[in-house]
């Protein structure tokens, strides 16, 4: 074995590789906590606990269901749902089936369904109840035959499923009336109770999830993530925290949303594994729930982003030591970057140690990570996890390895990063390159460099990706929605800091001669077509916004300090 130099840094007992990697599958791992403890919580959700047994059989019968509505070996399943039981039901669901779950984002407006959903081919879709109406409206441009809708309360305590169905479900939008033949999650659970579906269990090289990713280009592209990909990236996780989340009782807290591939791929890979209860939050921005699950479950290792754990900072109940972090051990960040007075203040509050992480939707998570217990070096993301090789290459040519300290794209090896994107292979050979030796590396499109001892800092990037609260917005995206307005003639988006969300939006516009907009007005349109999130910050007007010689528009040179024109 190579031994790679950031090896000499890893954690007492950290390994230096996991090869040979067990051919298996994450439901593989959840069998085994079946048998070995059937009534061992897998879920915690609003103060209850769905058990692994429960949750194998509404699963059993959901792929039943699904089933019986077609679906079948290779086929895909969506899922349009915030963090709850469901997700989890469904995606365990259809890997039984042998099929794959294409998790979308529900908070998508009606014109970027149609998309997603045309790409992953999802022929049957699990919405929450108040998303059902937006699918119907434009399931007839999609290959969605059925959509099955589940409601919020299903895995609510009685008592608080209670309170919300009188009070709460009508005024919130949560109750529906399914069109088309359309079916409801729990009648069709209860319908198939005690029923085993039918053997087509995956193999380690299917297809387990097809997740959304902009890449490089900003385009969104859907990368096709295997089941041993899945379990490789959890060996490699767990191994990393291991001294933090002990198997079976160690509880992680998950408020990040599972279609994101950062709870998706490396929370939940970790957990189903280590059969370690999974907390799950429907709701991130919702803080109060957010303390309270904290109080509740007492978690082992939480995952945020920066701007998460500065609103946390800034509770009272935090700041008032109300909270009990005494379990508390790992905490990690990723997606943004984590400023170095937000670490040592959530050390300081917690007593846990926070590390910071880097990777790819396209390397299915695992890719570098500061140690939980060793040095931790300020404006690094860490150093590559096991069996992960990095290397720094000079942007415009690859086949240049760049010094030690240099600047330069970020490549990575791994056995699992992706294989490719869905039906997509132009944007699959800009990504994944084969070198003079035969080596196949991932071109992240990221800039940064590495130190004598390899820990990995990020610098730039390549591609325009902006990440407000770590999300993704696509400038083009933006740009196009904004284009479609009769006022706009001319638009460049770029990302900025910002205090709250780490990134913000900033769209520059020029109006058509004679015609008027505010950019309330232009937000107002953009809300109509996008995305909450996606949705500019700021709009700032332009006489003339810089161009290239070819008249491209040089969203390098958009600055927040130019005169701008009168709204």
């Amino acid at each position: 074995m190579t031994e790679y130099p950031w090896l000499a840094h890893y954690d007492p007992g950290v390994p230096h590789s996991l090869e040979p990697y067990p051919e298996r599958t994450l439901l593989d791992y959840f069998d085994d906590g079946v048998r070995e403890r059937p009534d061992a919580p897998a879920l915690l959700f609003k103060g209850r606990a769905v058990s692994h047994a429960e949750l194998d059989r509404a699963s059993d019968a959901f792929a039943v269901a699904l089933a019986a509505l077609g679906v079948k070996r290779g086929d895909t399943v969506g899922v349009m749902l915030p963090n709850c039981p469901q997700f989890i039901v469904a995606e365990f669901a259809a890997w039984k089936l042998g099929a794959s779950l294409a998790p979308l984002n529900p908070i998508y407006s009606e014109e970027e369904l149609v998309g997603p959903l045309n790409t992953v081919g999802a022929s049957v879709l699990l919405v929450l109840t108040p998303f059902y109406e937006g699918v119907k409206h434009v399931q007839a441009r999609t290959p969605v035959r059925r959509v099955i809708t589940t409601a919020i309360k299903e895995y609510f305590p009685p008592l608080l499923k209670m309170a919300f169905t009188l009070f709460m479900e009508r005024k919130l939008g949560h109750r529906v009336t399914r069109t088309d033949g359309d079916l409801s999650m729990d009648a069709l659970i209860a319908r198939h109770d005690g029923e085993r579906p039918p053997s087509a269990r995956p193999v380690p090289t299917d297809t387990a999830l097809l997740l959304l990713s902009g890449g490089t280009t900003g385009t969104p592209k859907c990368v096709i993530g295997d089941h041993h990909a899945l379990v490789i990236s959890g060996l490699q996780l767990r191994s990393w925290i291991a001294s933090a989340l002990p198997p079976w009782d160690a509880v992680f807290l998950c408020p990040l949303p599972l279609f994101h591939s950062y709870a998706a791929c490396a929370v939940q890979s970790t957990t189903i594994i280590g059969h370690n209860p999974l907390a799950l939050v429907p709701n991130p921005r919702d803080l109060a729930d957010l303390v309270k699950t904290f109080k509740q479950v007492k978690p082992a290792a939480f995952v945020g982003v920066p701007t998460l754990y500065n609103a946390l900072l800034a509770r009272p109940e935090v700041q008032n030591r109300e909270v009990d972090f005494s379990q508390l051990k790992a905490c990690a960040s990723g997606a943004a970057p984590l400023m170095a007075e937000t670490k040592r203040r959530w050390e300081e509050t917690t007593g846990a140690r926070l590390i910071e992480g880097y990777s790819l939707t396209e390397s299915l998570i695992a890719a570098a990570a500061t140690p939980l217990n060793g040095p931790q070096r300020i404006g690094s993301v860490g150093l590559p996890l096991p069996d992960v090789q990095m290397k720094i290459v000079d942007a415009d040519d690859p086949t240049i390895d760049m010094p030690v300290g240099e600047l330069g794209e970020i490549l990575i090896r791994g056995r699992q990063v992706m294989k490719g994107y869905l039906n997509n292979p132009q944007e699959t050979a800009m990504m994944l390159r084969t070198d003079a030796a035969g080596e196949t590396w991932l071109h992240t499109g990221d800039l940064g460099t590495m130190d004598a001892d390899s820990y990995l800092t990020i610098v730039d990037r390549k591609k325009d990706l902006i990440k407000p609260n770590g999300m993704q917005v696509w400038p083009r995206e933006l740009e196009e929605a904004l284009a479609k307005h009769p006022a706009v003639v001319e638009v460049g988006v770029r990302g900025f800091p910002d205090a709250a969300k780490g990134e913000m939006a900033v769209a520059f516009v020029v109006l058509r001669q004679g015609m008027q907009a505010t950019a309330e007005e232009l937000r107002a349109y953009c809300k109509e077509h996008l995305a909450p999130y996606k949705v500019p910050g700021r709009i700032i007007f332009r006489h003339e916004l810089p161009k290239s010689l070819i008249g491209k528009v040089l969203r390098r040179m958009l600055t927040l300090d130019e005169p701008h024109a009168p709204s």
